[in-house]
C-alpha cells in the first residue's frame, strides 16, 4: 500500500525534479557543445570548491600539473578546483605568467614547432565547436601556451599536451567568466 505523500508522487503527469545543477529542456542543443557532458571524466577532476590554503591572492589561477588539477583562488583557504589535462613528457614547463588575452571560440593556428612534429594537422583553424582550443582560450603572457577548452574531454587528468592546459568546455567557460585581464597565473 502507498502512502498518500508517495501516491501524489506517482500521479499522471507528475515527474521527479533533476539534480542540482540540471535543467530540463524540451528544445533541441544549438552546437555539439551543448550535447558535451562530464560523463567522459573521471569524477575526481569533476569542479568543486575545495580547501586551499595558500599566500596566493583571491582570483589568482594557480596550476598543479602533477596533480591535474587548476585551482582558481577564492579566498579564506578556499579554491574553485578544476581537472585540467597538461603536457605530456618532454614538454612540462612552470613559472608565473599573467593572462594577457581571451577569446571566445578561438581560431587555432599550430605553431611551427607542432607543424614539424605533426605535419598533417591543419595551418589554420577557424574558432566552433570542432576546433581544437575549444570553447574558450586563456593566453599566459607572451608564451605560445594558453588554458582552453578541448574537443577530448576524455583527456582531462592526462599529460597529452605539447605544453597547454586543458579543461573541458563547460569548465573553461565558467573559468573564463570569473578571470580577468592581467590576472596571476602560478604554474607549479
Amino acid at each position: 500500500m502507498l502512502l498518500p505523500a508517495m501516491a501524489a508522487g506517482l500521479q499522471p503527469g507528475w515527474r521527479f525534479a533533476p539534480p542540482p545543477g540540471i535543467t530540463v529542456t524540451s528544445s533541441r542543443p544549438q552546437h555539439a557543445l551543448a550535447l558535451q557532458a562530464n560523463t567522459q571524466v573521471n569524477p575526481v577532476y569533476l569542479r568543486q570548491v575545495v580547501q586551499y590554503p595558500t599566500s596566493e591572492r583571491s582570483g589568482t589561477i594557480v596550476i598543479d600539473t602533477g596533480a591535474h588539477f587548476l585551482y582558481f583562488v577564492l579566498g579564506d583557504g578556499r579554491a574553485l578546483r578544476y581537472g585540467i589535462g597538461v603536457a605530456k613528457s618532454g614538454f612540462e614547463w612552470s613559472g608565473t605568467h599573467q593572462v594577457s588575452r581571451k577569446a571566445e571560440w578561438p581560431s587555432w593556428t599550430p605553431p611551427a614547432e607542432m607543424l614539424q612534429r605533426r605535419p598533417e594537422l591543419p595551418r589554420f583553424m577557424e574558432g566552433g565547436p570542432n576546433n581544437p582550443l575549444g570553447a574558450r582560450a586563456l593566453y599566459l603572457g607572451s608564451t605560445l601556451y594558453r588554458i582552453h577548452g578541448t574537443t577530448e574531454p576524455w583527456s582531462i587528468g592526462q599529460n597529452v599536451s605539447s605544453g597547454c592546459i586543458r579543461m573541458t568546455n563547460a569548465d573553461v567557460i565558467d573559468l573564463y567568466e570569473r578571470v580577468k585581464l592581467y590576472t596571476k597565473v602560478v604554474v607549479l
